[in-house]
């Protein structure tokens, strides 16, 4: 009985921090509503007046993809005595040989390549060695699966008017959004960042973070604020918070879109997300501090804290889950009493108020369509049982992030599937199964036998939970085998 009412506790604290997380949340839509439409353009700078730019773009093993993305930078609209493109180039197989042959197919562009013989510090190794070389007054950065608008800098360029402003991030949009299932709920949860999260905190001056590509910089912004560092996996977010705690001013601009491609398999989306959430917890144990005790407002530390924080999400899911089973079972024996179940309803406020930031987040993008309501009502479950499904990966790489675990950076692989019809014969693809796959499949199996006792007893009261979790770590479990089990 003891331990019950243990595990019980557990319950309710991780759904707490569910329930915290979530009003943050709503603290967040309240202003997207207020502030989706009043976007700060700024008119287009006179040609004479138009700084110099640097376009730094990484690249590692990046043969399916690396050659779109020259052709796309190669046609930004902007002086071509004022504009540098870098191409940081780390890669160690045939990708260099393609990177020299198509920059030779533009002599009118100022390609600058730049090839590293190891990998120190990755990304955020090769954009500090890049900077040391860049001529341009602002740094303009692009991921090797993204194809920028051609007015990228003419968009941005003017809001740097404006000498406090360091960063001006765009949204980025999707390539592959309709190719698959798992593009479609990457995209589901993408949206709800870049529309709810980033037009919510910007709105109100709290912190935003550049997203690692489709943005750009004040060069003395980065160099103010101590460079790229590579002590965690998400340098974007550390280099912002680093930035703005300096006092510079960040800018999001949602109307200038950035299209890039989604991962379409199981094994490339848990490498992203992985780096995401380990980055993230390890930006929180860096930052979350100075931030608290520094001179800012409590509402700023607020929406920092939920920010920093918001990859523990995936621990309170996994101990919710997890801690499920035994508060499922003193239910049905009798230990624990009714009421306490009834009384913990009030934490399906946070999951109410989580799918309404989605849902106004995504359909606010297709104009609150008839057709895009069903397809949200559609996805929403899919979307929550695989975010729950997920919560084992992603949980491990949150604690590795809190508790200091070092690992490099992994790199998730590009497929440009508008040329390459299968993604299985994609060579950069991971063979080794993780022994969190396995877990995956056994919880599955766990919470399936729990929704089948229910069911056949009559005892309903967790059902629809156990039936998601059942859902989602056997969805995930399954699409990751199958990712894994394709060789060359």
């Amino acid at each position: 009985m003891v331990l019950i009412y243990i595990f019980l506790g557990i319950y309710f604290l991780a759904m707490c921090f569910v329930l915290l997380y979530s009003i943050a949340q709503a603290h967040l839509l309240i202003y997207f509503f207020r502030n989706k439409k009043q976007l700060k353009y700024k008119p287009e700078l006179e040609r004479q007046s138009l700084p110099k730019v640097t376009v730094q773009l990484p690249i590692y093993n990046e043969m399916y993809v690396v050659e779109r993305l020259i052709e796309s930078v190669a046609v930004l609209r902007y002086p071509k005595d004022k504009l540098e493109i870098q191409i940081l180039d780390d890669s160690t197989d045939s990708t260099s040989d393609i990177i020299i042959q198509k920059i030779k197919t533009y002599p009118q562009v100022n390609f600058k390549y730049l090839h590293r013989s190891d990998r120190k510090g990755f990304k955020a190794g090769a954009l500090r060695e890049g900077l040391a070389e860049a001529t341009g007054e602002f740094i303009a950065i692009f991921d090797a699966d993204f194809m920028p608008d051609p007015e990228f800098l003419l968009k941005t360029i003017p809001h740097f008017e404006e000498d406090k402003v360091g960063m001006v991030q765009s949204r980025w949009t999707h390539l592959n959004k309709n190719y698959s299932l798992l593009t479609r709920l990457q995209a589901f949860a993408l949206d709800a960042h870049f529309m709810v999260e980033q037009i919510g905190r910007n709105s109100q001056g709290a912190f935003i973070n550049f997203n690692g590509t489709g943005g750009i910089w004040r060069k003395s912004c980065i160099l103010d604020a101590g460079n790229w560092e590579d002590d965690t996996l998400t340098e974007d977010l550390d280099l912002s918070y680093r930035a703005q705690k300096k006092g510079w001013k960040f800018v999001y601009r949602p109307d200038i879109e950035s299209p890039a491609e989604l991962p379409p398999v199981m094994s490339a989306i848990k490498s992203q997300q992985f780096r995401w959430t380990k980055g993230g917890a390890e930006c929180a144990v860096k930052h979350l501090g100075t931030v608290f005790f520094g001179d800012f407002s409590w509402r700023k530390k607020i929406h920092a804290a939920a920010h920093l924080l918001n990859s523990l999400i995936f621990i309170a899911v996994l101990l919710v889950s997890l801690s499920s089973i035994p508060v499922w079972w003193g239910f049905y024996i009798g230990i624990l009493p009714q009421a306490l179940y009834q009384a913990s309803a009030i934490f399906f406020i946070g999951f109410i108020i989580i799918a309404l930031v989605y849902f106004f987040a995504n359909i606010s993008l297709v104009g609150y369509s008839i057709k895009g309501i069903l397809r949200f009502i559609l996805e929403l479950p899919v979307f929550l049982a695989v975010s729950m499904g997920l919560s084992l990966h992603n949980a491990q790489a949150v604690w590795e992030g809190i508790t200091g675990k070092k690992s490099p950076f992994i790199r998730t692989p590009k497929y440009n599937l508008e040329a390459n019809a299968s993604w299985a014969e994609n060579i950069y693809n991971p063979f080794k199964v993780p022994m969190t796959t396995y877990a995956e499949a056994f919880l599955s199996l766990i919470f399936f036998s729990i929704s089948l006792i229910s069911i056949l007893t009559g005892n309903y009261m967790m059902l629809l939970f156990h039936l998601l979790l059942t859902f989602g770590y056997g969805m995930v479990s399954i699409a990751s085998f199958k990712s894994y089990a394709f060789k060359r």
